[in-house]
């Protein structure tokens, strides 16, 4: 059906092929994203698969650390070094919630926050609409990871340092204020680099411009942290293993990819943010033939070819369409088979959700697609007439083709 797809005809339009805070490319039906551990302020929270690597990984080296300061522990430390990586991804779920906090506030809505390797992250449905409320949004949570090292170097001064608190309470306020210390360096996508981005956007009265200059500082920032964390490692005068050399530049490559490909996703969000005005949803709307459930494929796909349609839509007796025949399970069937499978064979029943007005714009679009996910939907005038078929996949190549254009 791919193929009748861009033909313009006398009664439709011409039909042309399709992070964190802002607008969200449409996606395919959205996993969950992890375990839910909860809904704080009535946002979800899940913990991802990969936190299981990372936290096995503390166990591992926060355990072998505790034998040399707490040796009588004997295998009990990694039972300690366990309960510090549960209690330190907490403070990373603070440092979240501050996030969420203020975007709740700002009214800018959170879909949800994933705690996942090497961190976490707030998914923001929307920019803040203000430089400065950008900035505020980005500070609120290293300010948070601030506020928890000094409570936990307040817990220090309580407890006796060779001891397991001692030794956790440690741990914590120096995690915490590391994570606090690395989220404020600038540049994307880091803490650090939405702030720099709000302060070049209320300079330069751009948020485009700001965005570019912390996307560069960010990937400049990888460069330094690939090439920098192991030479520190190196120099910090302890003799060290191979194991630990290792160890550094595995993490170093990995915070470095991560930063650079944040730094990335920045702009490409920015890019997204100023052309979502312009993508509607008449412009993505492919013509359609409506046909009963019982009409042969082949008899069908003849009927798009000679009208130059690009989608199918099944109806009952009485004209309204209640199924929309899917492109990919039309594509599964041999061209020898396609006489004798009937198109309702082949469909999706009509769903409330899968009914968008033409009017669809912008945002609205986007949301309209997020809380139904399909890979076809049926888009209809004001007064309930069919007015086309738009696929998942036009949207898709529309945005990427105005993004590149930019």
């Amino acid at each position: 059906m791919s193929d009748s797809r861009g033909r313009q005809t006398s009664d439709q339009p011409p039909q042309d092929g399709g992070a964190r805070p802002g607008p969200h490319p449409p996606e395919e039906p959205e996993r969950r994203g992890g375990i839910l551990m909860g809904r704080p302020f009535g946002v979800p929270v899940y913990v991802t698969p990969s936190w299981f690597v990372i936290a096995a990984l503390i166990t591992w080296v926060f355990g072998g650390q505790l034998d040399h300061v707490l040796p009588g522990l004997g295998a009990t430390r990694y039972v300690v070094a366990f309960f510090f990586a549960v209690a330190f991804y907490g403070s990373v779920l603070i440092h979240e919630l501050a996030h969420t906090v203020v975007a709740l506030r700002y009214r800018l809505g959170v879909r949800r926050i994933r705690l996942q390797f090497l961190g976490g992250v707030s998914e923001i449905e929307k920019e803040a609409e203000s430089p400065w409320r950008e900035f505020w949004l980005a500070f609120v949570g290293p300010l948070l990871s601030l506020l928890l090292g000094g409570v936990f170097y307040l817990g220090v001064q309580a407890v006796e340092l060779s001891s397991v608190p001692g030794v956790l309470l440690t741990g914590l306020m120096v995690s915490n204020l590391v994570v606090a210390a690395f989220n404020l360096l600038p540049g994307l996508p880091l803490d650090g680099g939405r702030m720099l981005r709000a302060v070049v956007w209320a300079v330069t009265g751009r948020p485009m411009t700001g965005t570019v200059a912390a996307a560069w500082a960010g990937r400049v920032l990888a460069v330094a942290v690939l090439i920098g964390l192991p030479l520190l490692g190196a120099a910090r005068g302890v003799e060290r293993t191979t194991t630990d050399t290792m160890v550094d530049a595995v993490l170093a490559a990995v915070l470095a990819v991560i930063i650079w490909n944040g730094a990335g996703a920045g702009v490409q969000q920015a890019r997204l943010k100023e052309v979502l005005p312009d993508l509607r949803l008449r412009d993505v709307v492919r013509r359609v033939v409506e046909v009963t459930s019982d009409t042969p494929l082949g008899e069908a796909l003849r009927r798009v070819r000679e009208e130059q349609a690009g989608a199918l839509v099944v109806i009952d007796g009485r004209g309204d369409p209640i199924a929309l025949v899917r492109e990919s399970q039309v594509r599964e069937v041999p061209e020898h088979r396609r006489p004798w499978v009937a198109v309702g064979a082949l469909a999706r029943d009509l769903e409330p959700g899968l009914r968008l007005p033409a009017e669809l714009a912008g945002e609205d679009l986007l949301r309209a697609v997020r809380a139904n996910p399909a890979t076809e939907y049926l888009v209809v005038e004001s007064d309930g007439r069919v007015y086309g078929v738009a696929t998942l996949s036009d949207i898709e190549q529309r945005l990427t083709a105005a993004i590149a254009g930019r």
